[in-house]
């Protein structure tokens, strides 16, 4: 009878309005049998403007040269590898500790990694721990006994100086102490493998600073254990996130009734306590309009006033959760049913749980893109050298002027500048030149808004494919059997196919209002010192609706996704579908959404607290390893580990969670869907769960 059931419920609906009554595909092709490229013009658009973007690339790359940010250079601004350093590739930093703690980053990157520190250019990055002996500190002691020439200022000789070991320690001309190192694009980074055995001589050599000392000391013999707690962790992670999603279809009501009647525990406990601070200041003289306005917010928590607000806010919410709580108990049964119901598909489904990892690679892509096009174009045009003094008091110098340019291929071998020692041919910027270079300004504009559609639109792929594999769950009459094989790639490739317009449109909406609101913060940016109290009261209201705007436009977009992959429909259409109906069910929709919301919440709470947790107790030294030789002494700050740990967790819940999340709501358009179109006859069956039938009080005639 189910199989006869399934037949005849396969009529072509092709010529049917929206809102009219359909049967569907078991097999999911879609309600509608024949599907067609959706939005073809702006799938067009898209195409040309990646395209463009191609272009933009290329012609960035070919007149790009981003060596002044990527290639090492010293102190004085000469490239390491190149010119009269040919033969020391590398930068050596005296103390790479100072370039950690440089409070300006970005300028330190820009600058091309010039830290408050001296570098210098080296033919070999050093690979041994060693410290300057305190004997050189002795008023006999000669510097080129102790100090490695090859690691000093270029400029200065150890043979010929006349000035003492603390001088030159205090000038920086020659570094007291370094530590292994390797070169990582030209620059001599601390070697980490090398610092679990560091000489003990090393650490307790007097003079070194305090910053080494406990570097030294938190990462001996600590290194690989604080990975290996910290990936061990973030599996914990993703283990807990997947069992929670699919023990959901087994405790999601227990969870979900324990939560709601949690929250009105609380909401109890908070009107007790307020009339418990109330009754205690209820014979105080003092009053709220004694004190007046103040900053000191303590002040208000002192007067009964403050408490018998507290106590009506908190009464009122109370009696509205209550009352909510009675009149929309059946919704709420829905709501719990629905995610029981979203569970299932997901264990029938695991595959979907890692499909974020394929928005992931796709979402670094673009991000890898935009990064080096943006930093080609910023460094196109020939480089711009000019000749500085470093002092401009030594002999002739001072009659260095600041517009000579120079060429720093041959300035260190020519004798132009002999009569001034210390005369440097500097990098000063890229020129102006050029056509390319006089649209600079708008290649990069195109950069950040095509980054942008990128963006939304992997994201929008990554909607409409889940939404169109939990679809194929819905709407499988006998479920597990009528699910297709790999839903997953058969909704990826049919997304592909036919709605990359629709999502590039839905994508494109997005991205202009997101450029507005990048205009509106620049323009805020710039007149903010500027603006009169009216004008930051109108960008501030700007800022907020194009804000909210962004939220709404998000969430039409993500049911719109929904209805393309159901549907096949194009964006428009299905975006009016989407929201007409979710309007129609408008109470269902809310209540879902926050029981949704209460639920997964508690979800990330659980995995991210409970991971946090743990992690405090490894870091912390609480709970030891069996066979390990961390030791909580070897952390200086064991905060940091806790918050890189909780913060990977949260990602990974969230990834998790986000795939859950679109299945709840997929199911949701579905169900509704089934609700307006089927009346369970065996013309028109529904295709919802026994236990949804059951709640509506419906069930197929058979």
């Amino acid at each position: 009878m189910g199989k006869k059931l399934k037949e005849e419920s396969l009529d072509s609906v092709d010529s049917l309005e929206y809102g009219e009554p359909a049967q569907y595909d078991p097999t999911f092709n879609g309600p509608i049998r024949k599907r067609g490229c959706t939005d073809i013009i702006c799938c067009v658009l898209f195409m040309v403007v990646i395209l463009g973007y191609m272009a933009v690339g290329i012609l960035a790359w070919l007149y790009g040269d981003p060596r002044h940010v990527l290639y090492p250079r010293n102190s004085t601004g000469m490239f390491c590898g190149i010119g009269l350093n040919v033969a020391q590739p590398s930068v050596f930093y005296f103390d790479i500790l100072k370039c950690a703690t440089s409070i300006n980053v970005m300028a330190a990157v820009l600058n091309g990694l010039q830290c408050p520190t001296t570098q210098v250019c080296v033919e070999k990055c050093p690979d041994v721990f060693w410290a300057l002996n305190p004997l050189a500190y002795l008023p006999s002691a000669k510097p080129k006994d102790y100090f490695n020439q090859s690691l000093c200022v270029p400029s200065f000789d150890l043979a010929s100086t006349k000035l003492n070991v603390k001088e030159i320690v205090d000038q920086e001309l020659c570094p007291f102490f370094y530590t292994p190192t390797i070169s990582v694009l030209g620059r001599c980074i601390p070697d980490v493998t090398a610092l679990k055995n560091i000489p003990n001589d090393f650490v307790n050599t007097p003079g070194l600073p305090s910053s080494i000392n406990d570097t030294v000391n938190g990462i001996r013999n600590a290194t690989g254990d604080i990975v290996n707690i910290s990936l061990g962790a973030l599996v914990i992670a993703m283990v807990v996130s997947f069992l929670f999603l699919l023990l959901l279809r087994f405790i999601a009501p227990v969870m979900v009734w324990v939560l709601i009647f949690g929250v009105l525990a609380v909401g109890a406990y908070g009107i007790y306590h307020c009339w418990w601070e109330y009754d205690n200041y209820r014979k105080s003289t003092v009053s709220i309009t004694d004190i007046g306005f103040t900053t000191d917010f303590k002040v208000y928590l002192q007067v009964k006033e403050t408490w018998l607000a507290f106590l009506i806010i908190l009464s009122v919410v109370e009696g509205i959760l209550l009352l909510t709580l009675i009149f929309l108990r059946t919704r709420i049964l829905i709501a719990i049913a629905l995610i029981q119901e979203s569970s299932k598909a997901v264990s029938h489904m695991m595959s979907t749980l890692f499909y974020p990892l394929v928005t992931f690679v796709l979402l670094v892509v673009c991000v890898a893109y935009w990064g080096i096009t943006a930093l080609y174009l910023a460094t196109s045009g020939n480089p711009v050298y000019k000749v500085v003094t470093l002092n401009s008091t030594q002999g002739n110098c001072g009659q260095i002027g600041g517009n000579v340019t120079c060429d720093p291929q041959t300035f260190y071998n020519s004798t132009d500048y002999s009569w001034c020692p210390s005369a440097r041919c500097i990098f000063i910027k890229y020129n102006n030149e050029g056509l390319l270079q006089r649209n600079l300004f708008n290649l990069q504009i195109y950069n950040v808004v095509a980054f942008l559609w990128c963006i939304n639109f992997v994201i929008a792929l990554g909607q409409c494919t889940l939404a169109g594999a939990f679809a194929s769950y819905y709407w499988a009459f006998s479920k597990p059997s009528d699910i297709p094989t790999f839903p997953l790639s058969q909704a990826f490739i049919r997304t592909l196919r036919y709605h990359v317009g629709s999502l590039a449109f839905g994508a494109l909406i997005l991205t202009l209002i997101q450029v507005v609101r990048i205009i509106l913060e620049y323009l805020d940016h710039k007149t903010r010192a500027a603006q009169n109290p009216c004008a930051r009261f109108l960008m501030c209201c700007l800022k907020c609706c194009f804000w909210c705007l962004e939220k709404f436009i998000k969430f039409l977009n993500r049911n719109a996704y929904i209805m393309i992959a159901v549907y096949g429909k194009n964006f428009c259409v299905s975006a009016k579908n989407a929201f007409m109906l979710l309007m129609r069910n408008i109470v269902r929709v809310v209540v879902l959404d926050k029981v949704t919301d209460l639920l997964l919440f508690f979800g990330k709470l659980l995995v991210v607290g409970g991971v946090g947790v743990l992690a405090f107790f490894f870091f912390s030294g609480r709970i030891r390893l069996p066979g390990s030789n961390f030791r909580t002494e070897m952390l200086n700050y064991y905060w940091m580990p806790i918050i890189v740990v909780v913060v990977g967790a949260y990602l990974i819940a969230h990834g998790f969670f986000s795939v859950y999340n679109m299945c709840v709501d997929t199911l949701f358009l579905c169900f509704l869907e089934d609700l307006e179109r089927h009346d369970g006859t065996m013309q028109k069956p529904y295709y919802m769960s026994k236990n949804l039938m059951k709640i509506l009080n419906k069930k197929n005639k058979v």
